[in-house]
């Protein structure tokens, strides 16, 4: 190890970095200086890593975000769309983030070491990566509060009541004066929309004068949900890897029961069909590749940094190929059950108002998922007391999932930094910093204040940081590259499909998309009212937090690059560090040989360098 550690990369040749600091040293101390990295934490069995993997890329992102962002982009309209992009972006990214994370067993900040100019995109996905966390954990607290009033005796959304109007109809399908309504020409709303907005959120019709003060009942839920976190990361994988199989399996078994529900409800065919009836016209409409893109980001979990931080606990021989296949299938799987299920239950609801137009039938927004899953349990003729526990209970479990995932990868960041920081230290500072940023969200305004850190600390940050992160990997350190480290590992380098997309195809439709989409930019609306200026600002806040973050410290690591000149500078910081590579000694020596054998061949000239990096 002694022989290599001290040298950089520049991509034609290797340079020394820090000789004037070891020259003077027997080689007998440079020895007992080694290993220089701490032992590094492992996933106990692979299987643990495929099922945490699952538990994060396949939760709320599914279930809670998904049907509620094909609502508001057409139904139909959406999902092609969606599919296009889950090929072309949301797959190679997944592998592609495996990959270096496995490789370099670095989280998705130290990951940059390879480009030291570019760390600012790591820190950027962590700064995303906890604002999706907070406001994550908030929905787990609404979940809760759903969740124990499952136990009562008559689910309290099912019926109207009085203090509700004459316009609530009862979601359990039991009768009411739905004759008067329509005499009123007042709009229908059912009563699992009501008990969401008038109980559980108690939410104000605007936040023009503030957000209002934290739910007592929700604060309790936000209380416990960080806890659970903290019980499941306080000894890092090797407690997360054990939850790991109850947080992946059980939510498919309830998923199922309520899918099969959803679609036997009068008026379910009607609701599906909106959803997988394409509108064509759609295909042109920039804002809808704009929510298919950030929607296959939060269903996958790719650019916030977590699928690094989980795949650097790999083995490194581990089949990562294999994992990607798994749950990319199961999270584009999961998402469609969720569609047929949300939209099933909009067709019933549509057919018990007597309207044809299924987007209509309840108001859009992140609220959605508390509104049209309750309304499906509430038909349930047999105890749906217990499937309402079972469901609440899975919905729990996502969310718990998810969260678990966020925290792990924001507190190896903060390890990653400052190694002396203990993992239950970290971790118990990320759960006290989360659940006090939490409380905004379960105000009488929190869904307002969800709505817009979701949109621009989740989905504009991580767009921009997204794109970023392709063009470095590809481009600076190089498809070819990724695909040797590749057959490094599981001796099987990826084929045309992955190169085409790492290299050209999904940062070329990621960069067209994001032009367009802030070239057609609007005003962000929440249940048609636009945001107050301050919200506005918070807003734009929390976005810039994130991406300045790239230029700073671009800047840091050229001043710390030894140049004479700010070219010199300016080049060395696109430079891989002296330690970048594998782990292990012997893999980090095998890795070395192979960048010597590529800057010898480039010598030689440009066809025996495309060669021989075409050639297995």
């Amino acid at each position: 190890m002694a022989a290599y550690e001290n040298r950089a990369y520049t991509g034609d040749d290797f340079v020394s970095v820090g000789l004037d600091e070891k020259k003077d040293k027997p080689e007998s101390e440079e020895q007992q200086q080694e290993p220089t990295e701490p032992k590094r934490d492992v996933w106990g069995k692979d299987i643990e890593f495929l099922f945490s993997c699952i538990a994060l890329s396949v939760g709320l992102g599914n279930v809670w975000r998904f049907p509620f962002i094909a609502l508001e982009n057409g139904g139909g309209a959406f999902l092609i769309p969606y599919l296009i992009v889950l090929f072309l972006v949301g797959r190679p990214i997944y592998y592609l983030e495996m990959i270096m994370g496995q490789f370099s067993s670095r989280g998705a900040v130290k990951l940059y070491d390879f480009c030291p100019a570019m760390r600012g995109i790591g820190i950027s996905q962590i700064l995303a990566t906890f604002a999706v966390g907070t406001y994550y954990a908030s929905l787990s607290a609404i979940i809760g509060h759903y969740l124990w009033n499952s136990f009562s005796s008559v689910l309290p959304w099912a019926q109207c009541r009085e203090e509700w109007g004459p316009n609530c109809v009862n979601s359990d399908g039991s009768s009411n004066s739905l004759a008067t309504y329509r005499e009123l020409m007042t709009q229908p709303i059912s009563s699992s929309e009501f008990y969401f907005e008038k109980v559980v959120l108690k939410e104000k019709s605007n936040i023009d004068d503030g957000i209002g003060t934290p739910d007592g009942y929700l604060v309790i839920g936000l209380f416990v949900t960080w806890l659970l976190v903290f019980l499941c990361i306080f000894r890092g994988v090797k407690s997360s890897g054990k939850a790991s199989y109850f947080l992946a399996i059980f939510p498919y078994v309830v998923l199922i029961i309520l899918l099969i529900r959803a679609t036997t409800l009068e008026g379910a065919v009607d609701g599906i069909l909106f959803f997988l009836t394409p509108k064509w016209e759609k295909l042109l409409d920039a804002q809808v590749w704009y929510a298919a893109v950030t929607q296959v980001f939060f269903s996958l979990s790719v650019c916030f940094g977590s699928i690094i931080s989980y795949s650097s606990f790999n083995r490194f021989e581990n089949n990562v190929h294999k994992d990607v296949v798994v749950v990319a299938y199961l999270d584009t799987a999961t998402s469609l059950v969720s569609g047929f299920t949300i939209f099933g239950v909009l067709g019933n609801l549509a057919h018990n108002l007597g309207t044809k137009d299924i987007a209509s039938v309840v108001k859009g927004g992140p609220g959605l998922a508390f509104i049209s899953y309750p309304e499906a349990i509430s038909k349930f003729t047999w105890v749906p007391q217990l499937f309402s526990v079972l469901f609440f209970l899975m919905l729990f479990v996502l969310a718990i999932g998810s969260i678990v995932g966020m925290s792990t990868c924001c507190v190896r960041a903060v390890r990653d930094s400052f190694p002396r920081i203990k993992q239950w230290h970290g971790s118990l500072l990320m759960a006290v910093i989360s659940f006090s940023i939490g409380l905004m969200y379960v105000t009488p305004g929190g869904q307002f204040m969800l709505n817009l850190i979701d949109n621009y600390a989740g989905a504009m940050m991580v767009l921009v940081v997204g794109i970023l992160e392709l063009y470095i990997l590809g481009w600076v350190y190089g498809v070819q590259r990724i695909c040797k480290d590749t057959g490094m590992m599981i001796s099987n380098r990826p084929g045309w499909y992955w190169r085409s997309c790492w290299g050209v195809i999904t940062p070329v439709l990621m960069t067209a998309i994001l032009i367009y989409s802030y070239a057609t930019y609007k005003p962000l609306e929440y249940k048609e009212n636009l945001y107050p200026t301050w919200a506005v600002a918070v807003g734009w806040i929390s976005f810039s937090l994130g991406v300045i973050q790239i230029p700073i410290w671009l800047t840091v690591a050229m001043m710390q690059y030894p140049g004479k000149t700010l070219k010199d500078r300016f080049l060395g910081a696109f430079k891989p560090k002296s330690d970048w590579g594998p782990w292990s000694a012997d893999k980090k020596e095998l890795y070395y040989s192979e960048v010597q054998m590529d800057a010898a061949t480039k010598q030689k000239g440009a066809w025996n360098f495309i060669k021989h990096n075409l050639t297995d």
